[in-house]
């Protein structure tokens, strides 16, 4: 019988691992962490055996296959050995699509991900289609394969995922743009991360659909390197260089496969790196065949996204933005391109190699104070406070909270957009964003 080792027992791995053991492998599942509850009952029910708070390598290194979690990164010990053992590593989505002939709908790119893979499904839920969500939100594709099987996937992936994927073909894919980020996983090359995203067009046939940003310098410039197969379906803010969706006077339009436009208003999506979002999901639901009239109501009653740029609540007349989600500086970039009174921003967290030139200018035009959050904040003194900023150093979303109440008046924006990673103070970036909410709710 052949052992297949799954590396990481969260979502993905658990899923995984349930998939297999359903394909009849012989499974084992190790995570250096401690595993929640839920992932043990699940691996208990399914007879799978498991181990926590370390890796027995020897029975790891005896697989004929190992399914690793995207948060492991290849540098990982254990991860070195199996591939000095020749040991394949694949990611949860490559196994999974071996075990269903499903459309597949992939979205990924440094930023806007979240977004647009929600309103995608948004789309065709609406459409009635049966789909399913998956990837970095939703559950565990492989356990959806397994147990709940859907006529369509709409996947959020990273670049960790696609990294570890070789044979999957996604029949839409949409790649929303190239921005650094996650320069520690990627040896601070700016290349190796470029190549990873671009992993979302392999496999693709002339009977797929690759949908991209036409703007992206970076995007535009790897797609000299690759013969595409794919139909190519480009989007811009405007109607240049053959793209199939943009802005045109205040219509929001789509060329084909179908003809489609409506009022720019009427999307419930606000902001200019939303546009594009709106117009990928529009794109890749015209693909699949949704009716226009769907694709309207659901472009124009889709609520958003937990963590992206959420309002929260209004405190003594001051506006408090949840963008938690902004885990690199593109995202909160994009977050004060789009705020329209004086905002006092809180920024900080496990720095991914940052450069935050991109956002000087848009600081200093848009900020009236800075509030620093995380455990290290060197680096952030080091680049802003020649600004001459009010600045307040905190080390935890107490304190941070605090120091905005201070320093905000009436008519003003307190943004949360970190640009960090949240590993240092926090479990992940839903519970920064989480603490956030309840502390202000509770001025």
């Amino acid at each position: 019988m052949k052992k297949i080792v799954v590396l990481g027992a969260a979502e993905s791995g658990a899923g995984a691992a349930v998939l297999a053991k359903k394909q009849g492998f012989d499974v084992f599942v190790s995570d250096m962490s401690a595993i929640k509850d839920k992932y043990k009952k699940m691996l208990d029910d399914h007879a799978i055996e498991w181990e926590e708070g370390h890796h027995t390598e020897e029975r790891i290194l005896e697989a004929d296959e190992i399914i690793k979690s995207p948060g492991i990164p290849k540098e990982a010990p254990i991860v070195r050995k199996a591939i000095e053992r020749g040991i394949g590593i694949i990611s949860e989505i490559e196994f999974a699509g071996r075990y269903t002939n499903s459309k597949m709908i992939c979205i990924t790119g440094s930023n806007g991900k979240t977004t647009t893979t929600s309103l995608i499904y948004h789309i065709f839920r609406n459409a009635g289609y049966d789909a399913g969500l998956a990837g970095n939100i939703g559950n565990s594709l492989a356990l959806q394969v397994a147990e709940d099987p859907h006529e369509y996937y709409i996947i959020e992936l990273s670049s960790f995922q696609l990294d570890n994927m070789y044979d999957f073909r996604a029949n839409i894919a949409i790649l929303l743009n190239i921005t650094p980020d996650h320069m520690d996983r990627y040896d601070n090359c700016m290349q190796n991360y470029v190549d990873s995203k671009m992993r979302i067009t392999q496999n693709q046939t002339e009977q797929d659909a690759f949908i991209y940003w036409n703007d992206d310098p970076i995007i535009r410039r790897e797609l000299e390197k690759y013969d595409i197969k794919a139909m190519m379906c480009p989007f811009s803010e405007l109607k240049e260089r053959g793209s199939i969706g943009y802005i045109e006077e205040g219509q929001y339009k789509i060329e084909k496969p179908t003809p489609f436009n409506m009022e720019q208003e009427e999307l419930s999506l606000t902001g200019k790196h939303n546009i594009y979002n709106s117009l990928a999901a529009g794109i890749a639901s015209n693909i699949a065949g949704i009716r226009k009239e769907v694709i309207r109501k659901s472009l124009s009653d889709f609520p958003g996204v937990e963590h992206r740029l959420e309002k929260v609540c209004k405190v003594g007349g001051v506006q408090y933005v949840n963008d938690s989600k902004a885990t690199n500086v593109d995202a909160c970039w994009y977050a004060l391109e789009s705020m329209k009174t004086p905002t006092i921003l809180i920024i900080g967290g496990k720095d991914k190699g940052n450069d935050y030139a991109p956002i000087m200018d848009l600081v200093k035009q848009k900020c009236k104070a800075l509030v620093y959050l995380g455990a290290d904040n060197q680096k952030l003194h080091d680049n802003f406070d020649a600004l001459g900023l009010p600045i307040r150093d905190t080390h935890s979303m107490k304190e941070c909270v605090e120091a905005c109440y201070a320093l905000a008046e009436p008519g003003d924006t307190v943004l949360l957009s970190p640009c960090c990673a949240s590993f240092d103070l926090f479990k992940n970036m839903e519970d920064r964003g989480e603490q956030f909410k309840t502390l202000v709710r509770n001025l």
